[in-house]
């Protein structure tokens, strides 16, 4: 597909394999990763470019080494910025494993999602409210799943340099038990009650004053949510609200609540796995 130098000198017609190398590398600055590693397979120039640090470090975040210091040294020491970009788009855990960063392999930007396993859940020591249990459904392989409560409430709290961006925070959640009958996904919505009698109420607050709040109906079950999903027997991103980071330093703060504490009914069947935090608008990519 490309020419050759030897083409120029021959009297031949200039070609793709003519355009200098560092010229290939200023094009590949506005590329995305996806389409610099497919257009490496073009030539050796576009495969010289498609290594160069310069433009991949153009597609780390600002503060990238944070990502880094999650990681025993020797697992990215003497790594190129390619391979420093493959490594961060993987799942970085921290926090005993309960937390996990990655980089969006599209745009290079922040993604973070926290297990339940990382809140604090009243009544969860009482295995009559709440349990834990397996699911290849959940990126930390486990969920909390509540029973039967009267006082439903789950807090938590992250600390990281987010780099710049505008961030939406939400709970994945799902109401009745998953599990597997012969195979095949099943749900038992056998101890799924109370969440129609009242709202669930989401708080986010930020160490720099930022305070959002939203409410909804769990068990809306003649609607759908905004993207079409039923509500029941599928996992619903429920969005709590944004908040802005406008520099890394200092370190941003998040905490973020989920409850529901009228105590004039009890409430139970639903799963919580975890919160996802996101740029706004990204689309989360798989």
């Amino acid at each position: 597909m490309g020419a050759s130098l030897s083409n120029l000198t021959d009297g031949g017609p200039p070609g793709l394999g003519d355009i200098p190398e560092n010229c290939v590398a200023c094009v590949f600055m506005y590329l995305t990763p996806p389409e610099i590693c497919n257009l490496a397979r073009l030539n050796r120039a576009f495969r010289g470019a498609a290594s160069s640090d310069a433009v991949w470090e153009s597609k780390l975040p600002c503060n990238y080494h944070h990502l880094l210091d999650l990681l025993p040294q020797q697992n990215y020491d003497g790594l190129s910025k390619k391979d420093i970009f493959a490594l961060l788009a993987r799942s970085v855990p921290f926090d005993d494993g309960n937390k996990e960063v990655w980089l969006d392999r599209i745009s290079g930007r922040i993604c973070m999602s926290i297990s339940s396993k990382a809140m604090l859940i009243t009544n969860m020591e009482d295995r009559r409210h709440w349990n834990w249990f397996p699911t290849e459904e959940s990126r930390f392989h486990v969920v909390a799943y509540c029973q039967q409560v009267w006082w439903f409430e789950l807090s938590g709290t992250v600390t990281f340099p987010f780099p710049p961006d505008v961030y939406t925070l939400t709970f994945r959640v799902h109401l009745g038990k998953i599990s597997k009958r012969l195979g095949r996904r099943a749900c038992n919505f056998e101890h799924t009650h109370g969440w129609d009698l009242g709202p669930v109420r989401y708080e986010l607050s930020t160490s720099d004053g930022q305070h959002a709040v939203s409410e909804c109906f769990l068990d809306d079950i003649g609607q759908d949510d905004a993207n079409g999903n039923i509500k029941r027997g599928s996992w619903i991103e429920y969005k709590v609200g944004e908040f802005i980071v406008n520099t890394s330093e200092p370190v941003t703060e998040v905490r973020f609540s989920m409850k529901q504490i009228d105590c004039t009914h009890s409430k139970g069947g639903l799963c919580v796995d975890s919160v996802t935090i996101i740029p706004s608008d990204l689309k989360v990519h798989t």
